[in-house]
């Protein structure tokens, strides 16, 4: 039989016994076969040793492309299972994903891993891509697959077969030379030594088999693995500069929060944190008063039928607390949507009100997994700077626009000037018809179109009720955040009987816009503390600065410029401690101190400051009036 390869330019050619994606590529030129590293076949893609045995349209896909890493990655488990394999016999192998950055693979083994193991396996790993062996793919009936792993003592993936696969059914299975193999679905890459050597181990944990704490406890090394050595130091100098940034660890040093474990995924805000967070609530606060919203205040906990009918009964009930007083059962709230619905159903609306806007500095509690909680990143107890429009289907476009523009500049106000822009789809699980997450997803794509936006779309990660608008933001060392938000919602009007009366006095459901610009308060606060270092601007810095006398002779005026600093509204505070100057401005350097007004006799017999701004080299004498209005003036909000 006759195999039809159509190329990308058009052009088919003829081939008489089933071809390779190699084969092909060098047909091309030996210079595409040396780059290529797998093939599209139909858009799908496929391993390039493998024979093709049917018609189809191809592209040689390069290593530089971005598909290719996930195979990389890929390549990097099974390396990685290889090596464990060979160094620990009787080590059972279970499952290796490719992962966000990297790979991981889980073992069962009596002994466990440490640290030091990890060098010693990631030198097996380099090894074994010196072999060059071939990856070559097989397929076994399913009988043939349970009976190997059961004699190679492999009871895990014995198990897996068993259970999870239909007899009958055919299986995959990948050999790395001749003497290790894998069930799985590919593609690789052609042989180990095509992996190279941008790989890393970086750490050993615990898992459960079938992710269930009910089953045998396993092990799982970690890695990170890159097409090039070059994006492996990157992403290793960044993983290091991060560490340096963790809000955990600066948290401490600048005594601005704490987490213990009688309240986990709370946090415990001190004074200097509590600053920061202020400063962000006021920023925020004055985004809602320029743009038409009215603040509100709902409950913190609601009868659970309320939840039942809003839906979240049914799709979120896991991640809720309950609570039960005389013979009621009531939720401790983890979203504020059925709390501003109830304050829009106070009234009768008309057309002529809509839109209307709440927003909500809202406590939330959600019961997420302990081990998914992260310092303030990730946690139970949390507020959002959180938004509902209630608005006509025509008023939609606009308001998501007026949106986008107050979202970018919030991000800049705070530092953050590279954002994208994605749109989440319909999940596998949700209210609502196809129709209406047809109109809902295009009303989003109108409203991104009109405001001039180029966006990516995430199928299937939507919210239960609507789609929604994500914006990622990059930090300084490259990271990329998902904060905001924009969802459109049909669906909780209807279920919570919201409605509002037209021009032709018909009743009708508002569409209700679910918005957030900085999201969760804590996690936001904790974005910034490491984009900026714990070093904030000054307008959103604890303490903005600190007076500091250089002899013990101008205390009484040290603290004369304190007071007219907090009098013009500056977080200020003194250090009239017996040391030495350079003592003290180095002290207040490590503690992130943006300014430091250093007093000595002559500045106090002529009313005058020197001041340093922290990573600033040269100091500045002027009059204090003339201080306190350049401070004053550096220190404000952005409008």
């Amino acid at each position: 039989m006759s195999i039809q390869i159509t190329f990308p330019d058009g052009n088919v050619k003829s081939y008489d016994a089933p071809p390779t994606g190699l084969s092909i590529a060098q047909g091309i030129s030996p210079g595409l076969a040396k780059k290529a590293a797998l093939i599209k076949l139909d858009g799908e893609l496929y391993d390039l040793t493998r024979p093709i045995e049917r018609s189809a349209a191809i592209e040689i896909v390069t290593r530089d492309k971005p598909e290719v890493l996930d195979v990389i990655r890929h390549d990097a488990a099974h390396v990685l299972a290889q090596a464990v394999q060979e160094l620990f016999p009787g080590t059972q192998i279970t499952f290796g994903p490719s992962t966000d950055v990297g790979f991981y693979y889980d073992f069962a083994r009596s002994e466990p891993f440490s640290e030091s193991d990890l060098e010693v396996i990631e030198a097996r790993m380099r090894d074994i891509v010196k072999r060059d062996l071939p990856i070559t793919r097989e397929v076994w009936p399913r009988e043939q697959v349970i009976e190997f792993f059961e004699k190679s003592g492999e009871k895990f993936k014995a198990e897996w077969v068993s259970e999870g696969i239909a007899a009958g059914e055919e299986i995959s299975i990948y050999r790395q030379g001749q003497d290790w193999l894998d069930m799985c679905r590919g593609p690789h890459l052609a042989s180990t030594a095509k992996l190279g050597t941008a790989f890393k181990l970086t750490k050993v944990s615990g898992a459960y088999w079938r992710g269930d704490a009910n089953n045998a406890q396993l092990q799982r090394i970690y890695g990170v693995a890159f097409a090039t050595d070059d994006e492996l130091k990157a992403y290793l100098k960044m993983v290091e500069e991060a560490e340096k940034r963790d809000h955990r660890k600066l948290a401490k040093q600048l005594d601005l929060f704490h987490q213990q474990e009688e309240a986990p995924g709370m946090v415990f805000w001190h004074p200097k944190g509590w600053a920061i967070w202020q400063a962000v609530e006021q920023y925020v606060r004055g985004v809602y008063r320029r743009s038409g919203y009215q603040e509100v205040r709902g409950p913190q906990i609601m009868d659970v039928s309320l939840w039942k009918r809003s839906g979240h009964w049914d799709n979120y009930q896991e991640n809720m607390f309950f609570t039960e007083s005389e013979k009621r059962t009531y939720a401790v709230k983890p979203m504020n949507c059925p709390g501003h619905v109830q304050i829009y159903n106070a009234g009768l609306r008309s057309y002529r009100d809509l839109p209307i806007r709440y927003g909500e500095f809202g406590g939330c509690h959600r019961n997420e997994p302990s081990g998914g909680l992260h310092g303030i990143m990730r946690v139970r107890a949390f507020t959002q700077d959180d938004g509902h429009i209630f608005c006509t289907p025509e008023q939609v476009e606009g308001e998501v626009t007026a949106f986008h523009q107050q979202a970018m500049k919030v991000y800049a106000d705070f530092g953050f000037d590279t954002i994208a822009v994605k749109l989440a789809l319909r999940p596998d699980k949700r209210l609502g018809t196809e129709e209406a997450w047809d109109h809902a997803e295009n009303s989003l794509r109108a409203a991104l179109r009109a405001a001039g936006v180029e966006w990516e779309e995430l199928p299937g990660e939507g919210a239960f009720y609507g789609p929604k608008i994500e914006y990622h933001m990059k930090d300084s060392i490259g990271r990329s955040w998902q904060v905001g938000t924009m969802q459109f919602d049909p669906m909780m009007p209807e279920r919570l009987d919201a409605e509002y009366v037209d021009e032709h006095s018909q009743k009708r459901r508002p569409i209700m816009l679910h918005r957030a610009i900085v999201g969760s308060m804590e996690r936001f606060i904790g974005i910034l503390i490491e984009h900026h270092a714990g070093a904030m601007p000054l307008w959103l810095a604890p303490v903005q600065a600190v007076v500091a006398p250089i002899v013990s002779d101008a205390d009484g005026y040290a603290t004369e410029v304190c007071e007219a600093l907090k009098d013009a509204g500056l977080r200020a505070d003194t250090d009239l401690r017996n040391e030495k100057i350079n003592y003290k401005i180095r002290e207040h350097s490590v503690h992130k101190v943006p300014v430091i007004v250093v007093v000595g006799r002559k500045e106090a017999e002529e009313k005058t400051v020197t001041l340093r701004r922290l990573g600033v080299e040269y100091q500045k004498t002027m009059p204090l009036a003339e201080a306190i209005a350049l401070l004053s003036a550096d220190a404000k909000a952005p409008a």
